[in-house]
């Protein structure tokens, strides 16, 4: 018999819309509490209503909370866990609890695109989709999972990529490591392996700034007297930023704030590559920090996990490019 444990969260898969407004909300109790859902007899379910907030509410506290549940989980001989959640951070969510609890057992998250009344929801599916990679022996050692829409991609890599579309989940360059059929769950591809750290607190300040076309150092002057702990810039291209913002650049970097760069586009990973002013070359002997394919909020998370285990300016550039 496997035991799953099912965390549920929140998000549109536990919302309904109004008939009359079309608003869609949370509802007073979690539809997926009561859903028929069909699964194999050798599962059991012990099922958590742990949450139930929309994904904009969702921050690194509770994802602290939830990795702190599924290792007393994990202690106590669970097999694998499900967690549903809303889809705007669902990313952030599955790629901090793969950077700090790993492939210690499969943990597979899901969500929907629309809520449980509305017609073609996709929630129920999804969650019975879940539970069946969930209880996959193939899923052993993969790292925090993501399911939806038949397919499965791996926390590190998948992003939202649509508002509204059901197939919204996308992994960028690599695209999904498995699939969901009627019968079978399949994996297809390797994973590379990932740097763990596991925390106990999640405290300070990481924004994240965009790079645009005639960005000057104003903001970047105004966050070196501020009280960040860190910064991640999302920078044009292969890693670069406009000339004006160098200077100020250059008074964050001596305050021992890391600043951490990733690309601004879809695919491609950041690398340092051009020699001119404001070129990745020269941002790289500044110091700062290319991380390697994956984005901006999960560069985000991975620094304030880093930051939170205490790892050294001299650290963390292996952590973060790794």
């Amino acid at each position: 018999m496997k035991r799953i444990l099912v965390l549920h969260t929140g998000g549109t898969i536990a919302m309904k819309e109004d008939t009359l407004t079309g608003g869609v909300s949370p509802d007073v109790s979690n539809p997926l509490m009561d859903a028929p859902i069909h699964i194999d007899d050798d599962v059991e379910l012990i099922v958590e209503d742990i949450f139930n907030i929309p994904s904009p509410h969702m921050t690194p506290k509770e994802m602290l909370q939830l990795k702190q549940r599924i290792q007393l989980a994990h202690l106590s001989g669970v097999d694998g866990v499900v967690i549903t959640h809303g889809t705007d951070t669902l990313e952030e969510t599955a790629f901090f609890l793969d950077t700090t609890i790993g492939g210690q057992l499969p943990i597979v998250v899901t969500g929907a695109m629309r809520s449980s009344n509305e017609i073609g929801s996709d929630g129920l599916y999804n969650f019975e989709s879940a539970i069946r990679v969930a209880k996959s022996p193939d899923a052993i050692g993969k790292g925090v999972l993501v399911v939806m829409n038949d397919e499965i991609h791996s926390a590190r890599y998948v992003t939202k990529t649509h508002t509204t579309n059901i197939a919204t989940f996308r992994t960028p360059t690599l695209g999904p490591i498995g699939l969901v059929t009627k019968h079978r769950i399949l994996f297809m591809q390797e994973l590379l392996n990932n740097h763990h750290l596991d925390v106990d607190r999640v405290d300070g300040l990481f924004p994240i700034v965009k790079a645009y076309a005639g960005m000057t150092g104003e903001l970047f002057d105004a966050l070196a007297d501020s009280l960040i702990d860190g910064l991640v810039i999302e920078a044009l291209g292969a890693g670069n930023l406009p000339p004006q913002t160098i200077e100020p650049l250059k008074k964050l970097i001596a305050r021992n704030i890391p600043v951490v760069l990733v690309s601004r586009c879809f695919n491609g990973v950041a690398e340092p590559v051009y020699d001119y002013l404001g070129g990745g070359i020269e941002l790289q002997a500044l110091g700062v920090i290319f991380c390697n394919s994956i984005n901006s909020q999960k560069a985000r998370i991975k620094l304030l996990i880093a930051k939170n285990r205490g790892l050294t300016m001299d650290e963390l550039p292996d952590f973060m490019e790794n």
